[in-house]
């Protein structure tokens, strides 16, 4: 078991009177709204939609009873068991000698195979697989990770010793591909700096003959560490990280190889930076480990993909022949702050020789169709004061897009996404859900039908059945919130607050206690995340939980939470996302600000000279700038993982939002201001720093620059430290955090002494009877 370390630098009394206003009782009921035991009181809610062959699906849910996975007939919307559990059961009993109830098997996280014919799941460190038919259950080899299937099911790609082989599934046989790899310039191997991983990264062709990928050159890459907690000597982990502003970043070289021959194409291009174009940008890989920036010609004979410069202010989409390398350039963007989410909507349409592309050239972003011969702008297929967020389908044949977009439909959230279709022709979207929700879409491989689940923060799951026109063929599941609503949760409220300069809307969630008394007067805390990505409320869909997993729970400890996505968040025009372009430093704290004195003067029962603030990762840059940049309005802060300093941080990121890093002559530099640990002589309320010492995120290096100047400032603060805990701590020390900075909040906003060492439980606990 894992413990966790408190070091206390300075420890501050009290505000206010010490009471014994909270109890463990308060606690108690606050822990039953954490995520992991509030989400088992969600009934009928629709989970793991997978499609079948010829036009079916099937979906697992969870019933008063237990699991249940349902089978459906898309084309009637018909509904049965996706197999037996009473026969399942006993297959598996008989297997295992142990006795499993038809309602409590070990199904949480089950595969099916594409027919539904057998399920397979792991069990006691054992890998099973049964006949959904009745078949005897068999104990199976687990599948060995990090390896990608050929799309013809005959042969798998891997890494060993920075080279790419083949194995034969049938006969075990394995075939080295290349020979030159090397360490620091190996092929397909997966490392942006920040989580680095054993994939590969690789793209198979639809005829199972060639493999587009790439040869990562890290040479002369700089190195961050971490180092493990343990008797003995610790365990030193050291990889190759770049960060901002580094001379040398990893580079990809292109690579096409030939299976069968073992050859393997160079394309005949420049080594392209190690960048994305989707929305987060950190790793050329989806997360099934195929990469995400290329496609394939139906053919097998041509690859195309994105090119994204260092600072991402310039992408193309380009052209290359698979049998000799040749590449040719057939659109390009250049802008003047940072392009993204391309990866994501571009399309090339080899049938009708097109490409479709996304741009925000007009304010917002649309799709745009062009040329693929010649590179020019044939139309724009989209427009108007509202944005594309994702393509899901592009129908070559009809010649029709599926896309996702918010802030079309008047008088609705303008963060709800909803799925129209739009011809490529031109014309006016047609809008698909009708619903005033947020819409989750799940389309059929042949994109004849669609399942749509929508909700709100407010209202529960529903799941519907439509065809690829809209029509309702069939209401799926209702979920059920009776339970989470008996335990005490309370749907949070919508708010709409006005920005620093008191003219634009923001939009966020408020959240009270169960006990809500408008007589009272609430301590309020900000659960912040400020973008750019993503902001605070991080979706619109229902969720029982956001942000760090306990916003509910946290106000029911007596507080009032609220979170507010402001100016340099996604989702809105892009000169909303770009108004903090260059200053990260601002982390929408003026927002943040104005937003809660707004809600102060409001309400009554909030009383905003007790406001204190918490995040992660970039909430935990803002918390902590909070307390520097606004002592007078913040009183307490905790930070968790924070990437305090973006010169300490993984490239990708800092010099997507910062720009590259400029050093002037006099030895500043653009990046100055944004680092948290130039403004410590501010702090004047409670800070709490938290970090995992294993954190390859953001390596702890971050938070320990910052300590260091606050020691050197002489300024009293807090920290926690979580050993051999990655960027999101799980298990004994989640919890513990968790109690911990609930602690902080309630001494040192409420003035109240919280139950001395709470000690937290969660469903797995208490299944295997473990102590936490």
């Amino acid at each position: 078991m894992r413990a966790c370390v408190l070091l206390v630098f300075a420890l501050s009394s009290a505000a206010g009177p010490i009471s014994a206003g909270v109890t463990a009782a308060d606690y108690s009921r606050a822990e039953q709204l954490l995520a992991p035991n509030a989400e088992q009181l969600v009934l009928n809610q629709v989970d793991d939609i997978q499609w079948m062959p010829h036009g079916g699906f099937w979906y697992r849910t969870r019933r008063a009873r237990g699991l249940e996975f349902v089978r459906v007939e898309a084309s009637n919307g018909s509904r049965r068991p996706l197999f037996d559990a009473e026969v399942l059961s006993r297959s598996l009993s008989a297997a295992t000698g142990k006795r499993y109830a038809p309602d409590d098997l070990p199904l949480q996280a089950a595969e099916v195979s594409s027919d539904g014919r057998q399920v397979t799941f792991d069990l006691e460190s054992r890998r099973w697989e049964c006949g959904t038919a009745g078949e005897p259950c068999a104990e199976r080899s687990s599948p060995i990770a990090n390896e990608v299937l050929s799309p013809d099911g005959h042969q798998v790609a891997f890494i060993r010793d920075f080279n790419l082989w083949v194995r034969e599934l049938k006969t075990g046989h394995e075939v080295q591909l290349t020979s030159d790899g090397v360490k620091d310039f190996g092929y397909a191997t997966d490392n942006p700096g920040w989580m680095p991983s054993a994939r590969a990264v690789l793209l198979w062709s639809p005829d199972s003959k060639q493999i587009a990928t790439f040869q990562q050159d890290e040479r002369g890459v700089g190195e961050t560490y971490v180092i493990s907690t343990r008797p003995g000597h610790p365990e030193l982990k050291a990889w190759k990280y770049p960060m901002a502003g580094d001379e040398v970043i990893p580079k990809i070289h292109r690579v096409i190889i030939d299976v069968e021959r073992r050859r393997v194409v160079r394309l005949q291009m420049s080594p392209d930076a190690l960048r994305s174009a989707s929305a987060w940008g950190y790793s050329l890989a989806t997360r099934e480990g195929s990469l995400a920036d290329s496609t394939w010609s139906a053919d097998s004979k041509q690859l195309a993909f994105l090119s994204v410069s260092r600072d991402r202010r310039r992408v193309q989409m380009r052209i290359a022949d698979a049998m000799i390398g040749e590449v040719r350039d057939v659109v390009e963007e250049r802008v003047p702050t940072v392009y993204e989410r391309g990866a994501e909507n571009w399309r090339w349409l080899e049938r009708a020789r097109q490409v479709l592309w996304q741009s925000a050239r007009d304010h917002w972003n649309h799709l745009y169709l062009y040329d693929a011969a010649t590179g020019k702008l044939v139309r724009q297929v989209t427009s108007g004061a509202w944005n594309v967020t994702e393509v899901i389908r592009v129908d070559e044949r009809r010649r029709q897009i599926y896309f996702l977009g918010v802030g079309r439909e008047q008088g609705r959230d303008p963060y709800f996404e909803h799925l129209y279709s739009v011809s490529l022709d031109g014309g006016a979207p047609v809008l698909l859900t009708p619903e005033n929700a947020n819409h989750q879409i799940a389309m059929s491989p042949d994109g004849e039908y669609f399942v749509s689940r929508y909700s709100t923060p407010q209202t529960a799951p529903v799941a519907v059945l439509r065809s690829r026109a809209g029509k309702l063929i069939q209401v799926l599941e209702r979920a059920d919130i009776s339970q989470l609503l008996a335990r005490g949760w309370q749907p949070p409220v919508g708010i709409t607050v006005k920005a620093r300069d008191g003219v634009t809307d923001l939009y966020g969630l408020l959240y009270k206690p169960h006990d809500f008394d408008e007589k009272r007067r609430y301590p309020i805390i900000n659960a912040i995340y400020p973008g750019p990505s993503i902001g605070s409320v991080q979706g619109r869909s229902f969720a029982v939980a956001r942000g760090l997993g306990d916003d509910h729970s946290l106000a029911e400890l007596g507080f009032v939470v609220v979170q507010i996505d402001g100016l340099g968040t996604p989702s809105r025009a892009k000169s909303f996302q770009d108004a903090n372009y260059g200053n990260t430093a601002d982390n929408t704290l003026p927002d943040q600000v104005a937003g809660m004195k707004e809600l102060a003067r409001r309400y009554p029962w909030i009383d905003d000279t007790r406001a204190g603030i918490y995040g992660i990762s970039g909430g935990a840059n803002a918390a902590a700038r909070a307390l520097f940049d606004h002592p007078e309005f913040f009183k307490v802060g905790v930070a968790i993982n924070g990437d305090h300093d973006l010169r300490s941080y993984t490239d990708n990121w800092g010099e997507k939002w910062m720009g590259l890093l400029d050093r002037r002559p006099d030895g500043t530099s653009n990046y100055d201001t944004q680092a948290n640990q130039s403004v410590v002589d501010r702090l004047r309320g409670h800070l709490l720093l938290a970090y995992g010492t294993l954190d390859d995120n953001v390596p702890p290096n971050s938070t320990l620059v910052l300590i260091d100047s606050l020691i050197r400032a002489n300024k009293d603060f807090d920290v926690l430290v979580l050993p051999n805990e990655r960027h999101e701590p799980v298990g004994v020390s989640r919890r513990y955090l968790t109690r911990r900075y609930w602690d902080y909040f309630v001494r040192h906003l409420q003035g109240t002494e919280p139950p001395r060492e709470f000690r937290m439980q969660t469903p797995d606990d208490e299944r295997a009877g473990a102590a936490p």
